[in-house]
């Protein structure tokens, strides 16, 4: 039980993360087959479904914008600040900050990760190590929804008997870039309004708002 309550977040989003997945395939594959009917066409099995690209580019294209809010997010928050904000640091904190603050090489604490301590290439790989990460999730998720969309792209070209394209010509297609802006748009609002509301607006006992009684312009402030 008490690792339960101690890991309780990540259980929680891992959780219902499989089960918006397995709803949105059991949802997909009704849709798809109900169109395969109204074409003319047989219905599909859920593992046909779930293993063909038109499923794949819809779980790629959201999971590439959402890592793309994140990579942006931790790199853009080094730099700049909102006053005010709890998902800004303090304003006088702009930047990398210096080695005593960040805990790096001989100003680490004896429990501080080991590659935090020893300096030299690991130390400034670690350092950067959370949006590296962030960036390479965000590019292998949208090669996917490329390579995905396009053969979805392509198989209905060719149902339409028209030619079909190249990855190249795809990712510069207008499907690509609708698919692709209609969620990127999306999460960009999303943050917005979390940096503006969480300066006004509170929420008892969360790491994401402010104390209630924190003054608007607290800055970094956790409640």
């Amino acid at each position: 039980m008490r690792r339960l309550r101690e890991n309780g977040l990540s259980l929680f989003f891992g959780t219902i993360f499989l089960l918006s997945l397995l709803g949105q395939a059991v949802a997909g594959v009704a849709d798809y087959s109900n169109r395969q009917l109204a074409s003319g066409g047989d219905p599909v099995s859920f593992w046909h479904y779930v293993t063909s690209s038109s499923f794949g580019v819809d779980v790629a294209e959201n999971w590439q914008s959402e890592y793309l809010q994140f990579f942006l997010y931790v790199l853009v928050t080094v730099w700049l600040v909102q006053r005010g904000s709890t998902e800004s640091k303090e304003v006088d904190k702009v930047g990398r900050e210096s080695d005593t603050e960040q805990k790096v090489g001989r100003h680490a604490d004896e429990d501080s990760p080991e590659w935090a301590k020893t300096g030299g290439w690991r130390t400034a790989v670690y350092s950067h190590s959370l949006g590296l990460v962030m960036g390479l999730l965000f590019l292998g998720s949208w090669l996917a929804q490329s390579v995905a969309g396009r053969s979805a792209y392509n198989a209905e070209q060719l149902s339409e008997r028209s030619d079909p394209v190249s990855w190249t010509g795809y990712v510069t297609s207008a499907d690509f870039w609708n698919r692709t802006l209609q969620n990127w748009q999306s999460e960009f609002l999303a943050v917005a309004s979390m940096v503006l509301l969480s300066i006004y607006l509170r929420q008892r006992g969360s790491p994401e708002s402010k104390p209630v009684g924190a003054p608007h312009e607290a800055t970094g402030v956790e409640g």
